[in-house]
């Protein structure tokens, strides 16, 4: 963990933080315009604002102030990494695991405010230090009364009712600052940040995913998915059992069976719930899958970036999963047009595009038996072709927000297969979802 910094709660004191940081930037970028100019160099406006000095300085205030801001930063080192300057990028993605924590005092005051002043006498121990911290909130470890070790993840004072404006003053700061390049458009992940951000608040929602996943996975020995404890969980409280496998990450070294078995299970999991329950973890943080090394079940966490997937939503990727399959331009080009990669106004060659990036990405798919994820460079592929989409045709169809969430639900997967130098059968895995030779792509099945 990184140092204790107490969070700002009001609104004032989270804009006088932004105001502090654009104080810095500008200071900084005078400092080194007048070290450039010494050396007899005249600097262009946006390398002296992107100093190392500076970028620091954006992911350390993103850091301290967490919630929207945090996450803005999160989502920009995520999204946009492959056309971000790099050293931007790379300070940036700090902010996925390393965040300050809150002070004990604080700490005490969440749960006094969102539990009532009596809710030590639940707990045997409770351990003051996180576990883990991110945008919206803290993690802590506490043993109950009973005996059961839970999780208690505490959300940070003031986060929710600070969303719309510290979206807004992140998003003027960066589009004011011109420490992004030219092309990006900008507001759609302001829109993405504020909507996720609002639905990962309410940690009420959560446990109700959380329940929902629990049921859904109860009877399948592979998996582990905590239960909540509702009477210590509120709204800015979330009270889980605690689970005590080991990151995934610890079994890239293991015997190759052990790794693709694992493998197989992630991607199994992931087909079941587009396809099967609608229901679908969009996180893609390593973080949110454990490993039991004694049985090889996977532990999952975190659902608060969960999302539902209606009926004719799940129809229409299953036709787009099966003009992949099939590989043939007419059937993927229709079925991009009806997810909503594709439109009337679109200019003459985007078409091609989006062909090229939606074949590079079902690669797997259509391989023959297993796919070596460790030998493939099908993330870099995937991650030009964006960059040549948005900057180099200068235009950028945002597909609609669920489709935006499987894209990061999708990335997150083959990095981590990647990462696990895995081998799967995907075709195996996909052939529940495939149409029979005979009626091709039909898309009449939900």
């Amino acid at each position: 963990m990184t140092k204790e910094r107490r969070i700002p709660s009001s609104r004032l004191g989270r804009f006088s933080q932004l105001g502090r940081l654009a104080g810095g930037m500008v200071g900084g970028m005078v400092t080194e315009g007048a070290r450039q100019l010494a050396r007899g160099n005249r600097p262009a406006i946006g390398d002296m604002l992107l100093t190392p000095a500076n970028a620091r300085r954006l992911a350390d205030r993103l850091s301290e102030m967490r919630g929207a801001a945090m996450k803005m930063g999160q989502l920009l080192s995520m999204d946009s990494g492959q056309i971000l300057p790099p050293q931007l990028s790379e300070i940036l993605m700090r902010l996925r695991e390393d965040a300050h924590r809150m002070p004990l005092g604080q700490v005490a005051q969440v749960l006094d405010d969102s539990l009532g002043k009596q809710w030590k006498e639940a707990f045997e121990r409770f351990d003051f230090t996180p576990i883990a911290a991110a945008s919206i909130g803290q993690v802590h470890r506490a043993t109950l009364k009973d005996g059961r070790e839970v999780a208690i993840k505490l959300q940070y004072p003031g986060i929710e009712r600070s969303i719309d404006s510290d979206i807004r003053n992140v998003g003027m700061l960066l589009k004011l600052s011109g420490i992004l390049p030219d092309g990006i458009d900008l507001d759609p992940l302001l829109e993405e940040a504020r909507q996720q951000l609002h639905h990962e608040a309410d940690y009420e929602h959560e446990a109700k995913l959380l329940r929902r996943f629990h049921t859904l996975l109860e009877q399948d020995q592979r998996y582990i998915v905590p239960g909540v404890i509702d009477e210590l969980s509120s709204r800015r409280v979330l009270t889980m059992d605690f689970l005590h496998g080991k990151p995934i990450e610890t079994i890239e070294n293991l015997e190759s069976a052990r790794r693709n078995h694992a493998a197989r299970h992630l991607t199994e999991l992931a087909f079941r719930e587009v396809f099967d329950w609608g229901l679908v973890q969009t996180d893609p943080n390593f973080a949110n899958y454990l490993y039991e090394h004694e049985n090889g079940r996977i532990q999952l966490l975190d659902f608060g970036a969960a999302r539902e997937h209606d009926q004719q939503q799940r129809a229409d990727m299953r036709m787009l999963l099966n003009a992949c399959m099939h590989n043939r331009d007419e059937l993927i080009l229709d079925a991009a047009a009806r997810v909503g990669y594709l439109g009337n106004d679109d200019p003459p060659g985007y078409a091609g595009s989006v062909l090229l990036l939606l074949r590079t990405a079902t690669q797997p798919l259509r391989a023959t038996g297993p796919f070596r994820f460790g030998s493939s460079e099908l993330a870099r592929e995937m991650g030009d072709q964006v960059r040549q989409m948005r900057l180099e045709s200068r235009y950028s169809r945002m597909p609609p927000m669920h489709i935006l969430f499987l894209h990061r639900k999708l990335g997150g997967l083959y990095l981590l297969l990647s990462r696990l130098r895995a081998t799967v059968d995907i075709a195996e895995l996909a052939r529940p979802y495939l149409d029979t030779p005979e009626s091709p792509a039909s898309g009449t099945a939900a």
